[in-house]
């Protein structure tokens, strides 16, 4: 799930405000001075580094130097001669080493940024006792060790120590009251998470301790600062149940707990959080039923509660909030029929309810949601056709219908091929009424990049009309009972990394031209697709899981050879050509130095360039590859020289890959039986 580590727009203007007063003042000739103690704790700073290209220039050790015009530095507007230190930005300067102990030297200083470069090792504990020091920031370095349990850092405004490696217990800051943003995610803190920071400091809003290690029950005490606006807590092992003090935070605009082990039921209290924009609880134990508030909650703009155990079905107050931008609700226990007003979601982008037991037909009026881009209703009990009136669905990208009991493919494709907007198409396990796949009458899907319509039990062959979808990356029809031959104008789809017709009963031989492909010859070695929709960032959905670039024909009723040209497929990572009438040797295929999986299984072949592969699996059902005369014993199956297709081999794996986003285990693998 996707998580950002900028911080809202309110303290980003703080921050720039905090730099601006700590701009570097410009000194003439004869005024130019440093103090000698800062000028020593820059030194010593530098002398740390392994790398940095700040061109800074000491002049022995007096304290000549102009350091208040060196990049980075920022000075006070004290005395003429002698000017102090007072703010370090050295954010992005690809600075390398570790961090001296001399900064705290800097007695006076306001602002330290280190962010984003490749400082490593332990935080000296000076660091933490700059007792004027109001913004500091370590993020995005790999930063190690223990923070000292002792501090003295009793200005500290902005606190930032995210994405290092951090351990132990994390700090709370005792003695800082003026605390506003504490974010010490993505490390590796452990055990309770403390809320001592909220004694401390009368002023803060935004408390992230995301992707650690924290464990325990998800502590009360939050509910002390009515200040609050964001705490997150995502991505840690927190358990029990969300306390009551929680939900006595009017001024909370975003929650993150996603991807932890908490339980009990969605408080109605949540209503009392009037100011809510976010909350994110997906990932969890959650059961019971989705509390009927959301007409409470006017200005919610995101809803994620995906993966976790929740019964009943949508709350009608849904339709109330108008702000709505996304609703996740994947993988739950959800019922009933989808009947909201959508015409009142005229914000919804996202509505994501994969996977869960909704019946019913399709809302007609989905299509009033002028803005939607995502729309999933995968896994689920519906049925009928789909409504004619998603030929006004302009802004809609990917569309997941499949696992469910839809009808009429044909009607399907005529009204989705208009599309404009159209990139990802799922209709999978649909349509198994004897449905056959259409042959002609379908012109558009211009934009389409993934169609997957596998598992539908569909006759005829493959659809001629695909050869003009020129931006395809994706082809998945398999699990069906299509006949014919392979066309030649797949190899020539210039984008198409990915091809799955497998589990059909395709004849003739493998066309020339799939090994010819351009993407599989010349293109990235691995490409991302949109396959498990979670996440939220910066106003976007995060949606990304990848797919492996394969050539996938197996159990089918192929004949001919292997063709020597798959050994300029550079890219290809996947090759199964298993259970088929394929015959004659093994060719050269020493050129695919991507591959990580090669299926050769079940077919008719003699020794070729491979016939001393130690791994033995891959002659398993090759008669003449296994036993005598030959010294490979294969397997202990009767061996035959007419192998035999198994019509439920791999029916349900494409789906089930396609369903849960799984990733793909790297290492060669050739050709373990199915």
């Amino acid at each position: 799930m996707g998580y950002s580590s900028e911080l809202p727009c309110f303290f980003f203007f703080f921050y720039l405000l905090l730099v601006f007063l700590f701009a570097p003042v410009s000194c003439s000739r004869s005024q130019r001075s440093c103090h000698s103690s800062d000028l020593n704790a820059l030194r010593g700073f530098v002398e740390g580094l392994e790398s940095s290209a700040l061109g800074w220039s000491f002049n022995g050790r007096s304290s000549s130097s102009d350091c208040c015009t060196w990049v980075g530095i920022s000075c006070d507007l004290g005395s003429a001669l002698v000017k102090r230190v007072i703010g370090l930005d050295l954010s992005n300067k690809s600075l390398k080493g570790s961090v001296s102990s001399s900064l705290g030297g800097l007695d006076q200083l306001k602002l330290l940024n280190l962010s984003y470069n490749s400082l490593r090792g332990l935080v000296p504990a000076e660091l933490f006792h700059l007792p004027h020091l109001e913004l500091l920031d370590l993020s995005m370095n790999m930063l190690s060790g223990l923070i000292p349990a002792e501090s003295n850092l009793s200005s500290i405004q902005v606190f930032n120590i995210s994405f290092n490696s951090f351990n132990g217990t994390h700090p709370i800051l005792a003695g800082s009251s003026n605390v506003s943003v504490y974010d010490v995610s993505s490390n590796s803190f452990s055990g309770p998470v403390d809320t001592g920071i909220c004694n401390s400091s009368y002023s803060i809003q935004l408390l992230r301790f995301s992707a650690n290690m924290f464990s325990g029950d998800f502590p009360a005490g939050f509910g002390n600062r009515s200040s609050l606006s964001e705490l997150s807590l995502d991505a840690n092992g927190l358990t029990g149940t969300l306390p009551d003090d929680l939900f006595t935070l009017s001024s909370l605009t975003k929650i993150n707990h996603q991807g932890n082990s908490l339980s009990g039921t969605v408080s109605n209290k949540i209503r009392n959080l009037s100011n809510l924009v976010h909350i994110d609880i997906s990932s969890n134990n959650f059961s019971g039923v989705i509390p009927n508030v959301f007409d409470s909650l006017n200005k919610l703009e995101f809803f994620g509660a995906s993966f976790n155990k929740l019964t009943g079905g949508l709350p009608p107050s849904l339709s109330n909030c108008s702000t709505l931008i996304a609703i996740l609700l994947r993988n739950n226990s959800l019922t009933g029929i989808i009947d909201h007003n959508f015409t009142a979601l005229p914000r919804l982008k996202h509505l994501i309810l994969g996977w869960n037991f909704f019946s019913g037909r399709i809302p007609p009026d989905l299509p009033n949601c002028l803005q939607m881009q995502t729309l999933n209703l995968a896994g689920n009990n519906l049925v009928g056709e789909i409504p004619s009136s998603f030929k006004n669905f302009t802004s809609l990208a990917i569309l997941w219908l499949s696992g469910n009991n839809f009808s009429n493919l044909f009607s399907a494709l005529q009204i989705l091929q208009s599309l404009p907007s159209l990139t990802h198409l799922a209709l999978g396990r649909n349509f198994r009424g004897g449905e056959i796949m259409p042959s002609d009458g379908i012109q558009g899907f211009a934009n389409t990049e993934l169609l997957f319509i596998a598992n539908c039990a569909l006759s005829g062959s493959i659809p001629p009309w695909l050869a003009n979808l020129t931006k395809l990356k994706i082809v998945i029809i398999s699990g069906n009972h299509l006949t014919g031959t392979i066309p030649s104008w797949l190899g020539n789809l210039d984008n198409l990394f990915y091809l799955d017709v497998s589990n059909n009963s395709l004849t003739g031989e493998i066309p020339t031209s799939l090994t010819q492909m351009k993407s599989l010859a010349y293109g990235n070695s691995s490409q991302d697709i949109g396959l498990l929709i979670e996440g939220y960032s910066n106003g976007k959905l995060v949606q990304y899981s990848s797919l492996p670039p394969s050539i996938i024909l197996s159990n089918n009723k192929l004949v001919g050879s292997i063709l020597p040209g798959f050994n300029g497929l550079v890219k290809l990572l996947v090759l199964d050509l298993s259970r088929n009438d394929i015959s004659g040797p093994i060719p050269d295929l020493s050129g695919m130095s991507n591959l990580e999986s090669l299926n050769l299984s079940h077919n008719h072949l003699i020794g070729g360039q491979f016939n001393t592969l130690n791994d033995l699996s891959i002659y398993i059902g090759n008669y003449y590859l296994c036993g005598p005369p030959t010294e490979n014993k294969c397997s202990n199956e009767e061996l035959s020289p007419n192998p035999k297709r198994d019509n439920n081999i791999g029916r349900e794996a494409t789906w089930s890959y396609l369903a849960m986003g799984l990733g793909f285990a790297t290492g060669l693998w050739v050709c373990a039986e199915s």
